[in-house]
């Protein structure tokens, strides 16, 4: 599978699903399923930010943990810290969350409204090591730039 071309026609088609849509969570429904359809990765889906925690949002795959702390685990720390988090082991990062056992490796990619704040972050595990790259990482901050604002 090549990547960059997949990742360029799922773009694509994700503008197309998310054009004039207004609900974030309608939005970040099909977004969730039209990348993890695209990819078949272990788990996609969202996080949102209310009262202070990320609360699980829209996603595909196995059932997954429901509330996660400002700066704890893969997500909270891509919500503290505001940046893309590409996690070739999760055995190796510090305070990680286990939700799955078949989880290997993470991406999580902070989600923005128009004043900058992390709103939401887009959470992406896989059951193999080192699935996540530069090219990922690219791509889905792409992506998430098309939910609404």
């Amino acid at each position: 599978m090549d990547k960059v071309k997949s990742y360029a026609e799922l773009y694509r088609m994700a503008e197309s699903l998310l054009a004039g849509e207004t609900d974030d969570i309608c939005a970040m429904a099909n977004l969730a399923a039209a990348i993890h359809g695209t990819f078949g990765f272990l788990w996609t889906g969202f996080y949102r930010v209310v009262d202070g925690q990320l609360l699980l949002g829209p996603f595909q795959g196995p059932v997954a943990c429901t509330r996660i702390a400002y700066g704890k685990g893969v997500c909270g720390t891509a919500w503290k810290e505001d940046r893309t988090v590409v996690v070739p082991d999760v055995e190796l990062f510090p305070g990680h969350i286990r939700c799955s056992s078949e989880a290997v490796s993470e991406i999580v990619v902070p989600v923005h409204d128009d004043s900058g704040n992390v709103t939401a972050v887009l959470d992406i595990d896989s059951s193999a090591p080192a699935t996540f790259d530069s090219v990922d990482a690219d791509y889905l901050s792409r992506l998430v730039q098309l939910l609404p604002r």
